[in-house]
């Protein structure tokens, strides 16, 4: 019988545990049970299954790694890395890259929406006076030359993703990924939902998506150009000593033009030497209420950064407009998961100082010991049994 990572040793006396890293997956395992099962195209069965795939990409993303290089020669040379995580045969570097790049995406997506509710049961409920929020932007991600699908300009590609993040709950709710010359205006008819308050800023302004999305049921909280044309309905009382310097009921636009056909509320406040012009169709807040939901669009800003600084989400693992939304989409199941983690273990939101002592505590678990408590090493080359996260 061949070892692929070296010769047969005696069965090792020591302690191995690996309850936090079981306990972090935890949520995603009655998922896998009931997702749509991904089967070879051909005859042979597939190299890498989806359980091991997922497996290995939220592990990429959990240690940070910078190359599915790192990540590979992780798999193969460390013990907790190759035994509880990689598939008994190993994982080569040709084999994730064409899992990554052809397959997955369905499960994923799947994946993803289930995990989402969980999320959304178990974080407790931010601004419920609010509504739901949801707050819409697009963030850019630099590509290759030979990414030719990321049009952006002469001699620079990139990618767009356009995220609709849950501000009650602080945890990404949906995804779309595009070309770094998409409009982001369609994309926020797809990400908001009856019901959902979206918090937009300047670039979102489009006065035909204000009167459908208010014929949808879709509420909007969006910044508009402050030379923008309005023609007043009504005039509503500005409270004392507020920052709110303006509350009117108003058609946007020229007339004739480009005008909305639906009246809509419109709140002006400044901040320091800046004037925001914020127009929305919730009458049933005050106008403090709207220039504080305006301001909780910072959230998402601070999501995109914290997410490409702590997990490096933006390297690229793969160069196909698949391979990149399944490097995505792990990414931000990833980053659910560490929010339930974060919830469930210290009753707070997601910080990076959590996340260091999750990895942290997981690489000590991952450590062997004898019973008199010395370090054994990873010159232990015998893989035991490798139990899938669920059982059927």
């Amino acid at each position: 019988m061949a070892f692929p990572f070296g010769g047969p040793i005696n069965e090792p006396s020591h302690e191995f545990s690996t309850d936090t890293f079981k306990q972090l997956l935890n949520p995603i395992q009655d998922i896998l049970r009931n997702i749509t099962p991904l089967d070879s195209r051909g005859d042979r069965p597939l190299k890498l299954d989806f359980e091991h795939h997922v497996k290995a990409l939220i592990y990429y993303h959990l240690e940070g790694f910078s190359s599915v290089r790192e990540l590979i020669q992780k798999l193969k040379e460390d013990y907790f890395a190759r035994t509880f995580i990689a598939p008994a045969d190993g994982i080569e570097k040709s084999s994730f890259a064409e899992a990554n790049n052809n397959r997955g995406v369905e499960q994923l997506i799947e994946l993803f929406k289930e995990l989402y509710i969980k999320a959304n049961n178990t974080i407790p409920v931010e601004y419920s006076d609010l509504g739901n929020l949801v707050a819409i932007d697009g963030s850019l991600i630099d590509a290759v030359l030979s990414m030719y699908w990321a049009d952006y300009r002469t001699n620079n590609n990139k990618a767009k993703i356009h995220l609709g993040f849950d501000i009650n709950h602080s945890i990404p709710k949906k995804l779309y990924l595009d070309d770094g010359k998409s409009n982001e205006r369609s994309f926020a008819c797809q990400i908001l939902e009856p019901g959902d308050t979206g918090i937009m800023d300047r670039g979102y302004q489009h006065h035909a998506n204000f009167d459908t999305w208010q014929d949808k049921g879709k509420h909007f909280v969006c910044r508009i150009k402050k030379n923008t044309n309005k023609t007043l309905v009504s005039s509503n009382a500005i409270p004392e000593n507020s920052i709110v310097f303006y509350d009117s009921v108003v058609f946007l636009g020229s007339p004739g033009e480009s005008q909305t056909k639906k009246p809509l509320r419109l709140v002006g406040y400044s901040i320091g030497c800046s004037d925001y012009w914020i127009a929305t169709d919730r009458y049933d807040l005050t106008s403090e209420q709207i220039a504080m939901i305006y301001k909780l669009r910072w959230d998402i800003e601070k999501f995109f950064g914290w997410w490409k600084r702590h997990m490096r989400v933006y390297h690229l693992i793969a160069r196909s407009e698949y391979g990149l939304l399944v490097q995505i989409l792990s990414g931000l199941i990833t980053y659910l998961l560490f929010s339930i983690y974060c919830q469930e273990e210290h009753g707070k939101k997601v910080s990076i100082e959590i996340i260091r002592g999750l990895r942290n505590k997981i690489m000590n678990e991952s450590r062997m010991f004898d019973k008199n408590g010395n370090l054994v090493g990873s010159e232990l080359s015998e893989r035991p049994e490798n139990p899938p996260l669920h059982k059927n």
